[in-house]
């Protein structure tokens, strides 16, 4: 059994969010065979009721408020232009968290430290450096460390750039492209094992080290899907509303989620329209900005922000769409689709680094014009819609149940544990 400690830049649960299923999963798995101290950011959102949900699964679990301002994103500026650092990385730099840590690591011996996302990279490194050396029969050791890479970040970050159209956002954005390349480069050669969600990462993350060290790095690297629990998870029954009702869940702080929205509902939904003009397009998911709240000028669609219970809106779904066009890592809400027996239409990238089988357990589609003409299938064939649905849930039962998928986490911290 090994001591490990635990960052998480995202209070994983409840399980509203991505990056929150694949740290509660993780620490199910881990907390099952170790001793794990939980550190975390919270936010003010964030409810006693949910920490304490994680202190009946980890040994320890402490917190620290995360604080945002004006002031704090000029002074990350500042620092990320004057150091080479991202923005986002430097904004997150806060004394709080870094005592924290010294206090901790120098009452505990930690064996392992595990970084969650590249944002709490810099900070396992702190934490290495502030340890006492563990006693036992392998004398003085640093802990071991492991980085979980939800995203290839830079990957993100160039999609995003590519995307901006005003001259100083799309600058900025490359900038933080750039920078991003430079600092997960750093971070994957300083951890001992690093974390992919997909193949398709791993190889992006390798692609950063010199040609002379990629052997040498691959070693390090394991894949393990995002997954979900569907032992827990039973099937949303459908209660089908009064007009054909397509879904977006996800939350809409994050850009991508953003642009894909507004994507869909100006180029794709006016096509949908077309054929079905009744049809409803709902948006569910925390902090809409304006632009997306403004969407709900059309009385066809609805804008809901945040909702604590989410069953009503599955359960009324005809169609499930993830329309994204800047992603890396893997999308949990195909996952979490799946698994509530929902008939899912997404953009290649959309499904990108998760098995599917196009026409069975979910359609694809590039373009506007496809995708309104997949959405339509879906809405205008009952036989196709159950089909979906069945297979969806039947392939994440057989291929996204944490019980199984992450038995090669264990591989992993025998290695690190050996090493």
């Amino acid at each position: 059994m090994a001591r490990i400690l635990f960052l998480t830049q995202v209070l994983p649960y409840p399980l509203d969010a991505g990056p929150k299923v694949r740290a509660y999963h993780m620490l199910r798995h881990l907390s099952a065979r170790h001793e794990v101290t939980l550190v975390s950011f919270v936010r003010g959102d964030d409810t006693p009721a949910a920490v304490e949900h994680l202190r009946g699964i980890c040994a320890a679990v402490h917190t620290v408020p995360i604080r945002r301002s004006p002031w704090r994103n000029l002074r990350a500026g500042i620092k990320g232009l004057a150091t080479g650092l991202p923005v986002v990385i430097a904004r997150d730099e806060m004394g709080e968290m870094v005592e924290t840590l010294r206090r901790l690591t120098r009452a505990t011996p930690f064996d392992v430290v595990h970084a969650d996302q590249l944002s709490m990279a810099g900070y396992g490194r702190l934490a290495v450096r502030f340890s006492a050396p563990p006693s036992g029969p392998l004398g003085l050791r640093r802990p071991r460390t492991g980085l979980d890479e939800h995203n290839a970040v830079y990957v993100l970050a160039r999609r995003i750039a590519q995307g901006e159209t005003g001259l100083l956002r799309r600058t900025f954005a490359a900038r933080e492209a750039n920078a991003f390349a430079r600092y997960e480069a750093a971070m994957c050669r300083a951890y001992d094992a690093i974390l992919t969600v997909t193949a398709e990462d791993r190889d992006r993350l390798l692609a950063l080290c010199p040609p002379e060290d990629r052997v040498a790095q691959a070693s390090k690297f394991a894949t393990v899907p995002i997954c979900v629990d569907p032992e827990r998870t039973p099937v949303i029954r459908h209660q089908p509303a009064a007009a054909p009702t397509i879904l977006h869940l996800g939350t809409m702080f994050w850009p991508p989620n953003v642009a894909g929205v507004l994507w869909f509902a100006r180029q794709v939904l006016p096509l949908i329209h077309r054929e079905q003009p009744a049809a409803r397009f709902v948006v569910v998911g925390k902090n809409p900005p304006a632009e997306v709240r403004g969407l709900a000028a059309d009385p066809r669609v609805e804008v809901t922000g945040y909702v604590a219970d989410p069953e009503p809106y599955l359960a009324a779904a005809d169609a499930f769409v993830v329309p994204l066009h800047a992603a890396a890592g893997m999308r949990v809400k195909i996952v979490d689709g799946w698994v509530w027996g929902l008939p899912i239409v997404a953009t290649p990238i959309g499904a990108e680094g998760i098995e599917v089988i196009d026409g069975e357990n979910i359609l694809i589609a590039g373009d506007a014009a496809a995708f309104a003409a997949a959405v339509l299938r879906v809405l205008a064939d009952p036989q196709l819609n159950a089909r979906l649905r069945s297979a969806g849930r039947t392939w994440v039962e057989t291929k996204y149940a944490w019980q199984v998928a992450y038995q090669q986490v264990a591989e992993v911290y025998f290695r690190l544990q050996a090493g």
